[in-house]
């Protein structure tokens, strides 16, 4: 293992700074959208510039298609068969965004620098950290850091990745790795480096009722006809309390396995405070304002959400009709401990017998995940974001989902580690979503670092 300079590598990353935001430019540019079946040719460019990029810093790409699903660009960085190797994993499509519904100050798909902030769609999630991580690459050849290098890009992340693992094993022989480092997540803040040490399951859920074929009036079916608006209202109320966020489902919260007391520990040492978490997240009121309770709540237990409810009339003033159908759009956040197949079908049994008329239809989705906090990968991860950043990072879980890790983990065999660079003021998901020079800069450092740790 090399030891390395900090400054070097910083005057090595400012030198490469024009090239690296022309690079992020090009990639936030394409709207690579993937629940939008019209953006399939945006995603297959973006695709192709991305293996480009590859190719162009000196490693080997290819682009490999499913049976039905998005592009997927493998890359490599092989310098010697005997060195031990590490699959950087990213995705490069991202969820739609508008200027037109959502409160943009730029256009979401057209690259905006603002002094050291580089604003788009993707440019936090996750197209800037991808790039930051291909930089990466080639300072460790440039610095001739043993080990080899794999790049595993997906487009459909943001849909669950239905194809990966069809992907990984289309790969085979080629995706061997001895471990996986996932830059898909991000800090508390920015004076608090932390590294994720767990992800929630998730499974998506849409509730349809149809009681009729038209509009009708209400004056002439009022009374007589079956409202599916107040059906799937009430089948709701009925799934989950929704001023305490308990879920009713019997069987529902078996099987979570609570965060243990060290896991609880490094909750209340991250510096996660109620006051902090309501003004990041524009919250004007919450369910709970204890601290460690909502630490908790988003990131340990699982959890209802509805995220739309569609049908009737939504114009301006009042139509007074009974409509034929209603639909609620929702989803599962699950615990380590809980199977999505077993929950799935907890819903399903539920629905059906408080409502049969109600279709249910699940979503793909995946099950929770817990890394191991002591060991190997945990401590160079711990040593790089120390070496680039100058603090301590601590472990703590996130409530987010990511499929691909649960896919990595069982077909490639290894440990996944995550080194996250995105704070929760870049925007994930939010209009005005942003990278920094700071963050990519560092970032570059935090890798090169880890390479090397990993490199003994």
């Amino acid at each position: 293992m090399k030891s390395l300079n900090l400054q070097e590598i910083l005057s090595e990353a400012s030198r490469a700074r024009d090239e690296y935001e022309n690079y992020l430019r090009e990639l936030v540019e394409f709207p690579s959208i993937s629940n939008d079946p019209e953006r399939k040719e945006d995603i297959s460019r973006c695709a192709s510039r991305a293996a480009e990029l590859i190719r162009q810093f000196g490693g080997e790409a290819s682009i490999l298609h499913s049976q039905n699903g998005a592009p997927f660009v493998h890359g490599t960085f092989v310098s010697n068969e005997k060195y031990p190797t590490v699959s950087v994993y990213n995705h490069l499509d991202v969820i739609p965004a508008s200027k037109e519904t959502e409160p943009w100050k730029t256009e979401p798909f057209v690259f905006t620098k603002i002094k050291d902030q580089y604003f788009a769609r993707g440019t936090t999630d996750d197209k800037g950290p991808a790039l930051t991580a291909l930089f990466s690459a080639r300072l460790a050849r440039q610095f001739e850091i043993p080990i080899n290098i794999q790049f595993l890009w997906e487009c459909e992340e943001e849909i669950g990745s239905p194809h990966f693992e069809e992907i990984l094993r289309k790969i085979g022989r080629n995706a061997r790795t001895n471990s996986v480092v996932v830059s898909d997540t991000m800090w508390l803040s920015r004076k608090k480096p932390t590294i994720t040490a767990g992800l929630r399951g998730f499974i998506g859920v849409r509730f349809v009722l149809e009681t009729a074929a038209t509009d009708q009036h209400s004056g002439d079916v009022g009374g007589a006809a079956r409202n599916p608006i107040g059906e799937l209202m009430a089948l709701i109320t009925e799934i989950y309390d929704a001023h305490s966020g308990e879920v009713h489902i019997p069987g529902f919260y078996k099987d979570v396995i609570a965060p243990t007391k060290s896991e609880l520990k490094d909750f209340v040492n991250s510096g996660f405070t109620a006051a902090w978490f309501k003004k990041t997240y524009a919250l004007k009121s919450m369910r709970v304002n204890d601290s460690l309770e909502i630490m908790k709540r988003i990131w340990a237990k699982p959890t209802f959400e509805i995220h739309g409810v569609t049908g009737g009339y939504n114009g301006p003033g009042l139509k007074s009709i009974v409509p034929p159908s209603a639909e609620v759009k929702a989803s599962f956040r699950l615990a380590p401990g809980q199977d999505p197949l077993k929950v799935a079908k907890l819903v399903r049994d539920f629905v059906r017998k408080k409502n049969p008329d109600v279709k249910v239809h699940i979503h793909p989705g995946s099950g929770a995940y817990l890394t191991q906090k002591t060991s190997p990968l945990a401590d160079a991860a711990k040593k790089a974001v120390l070496f680039a950043f100058g603090k301590e990072p601590v472990f703590v879980r996130e409530g987010g989902s990511i499929g691909s890790v649960i896919s990595m983990q069982k077909i490639l065999k290894c440990p996944v580690m995550f080194l996250g660079l995105s704070l929760p003021e870049h925007g994930y998901h939010a209009p005005n979503e942003n990278f920094d020079w700071h963050q990519a800069s560092r970032g570059m450092a935090a890798f090169l670092e880890y390479f090397n740790q990993l490199s003994k």
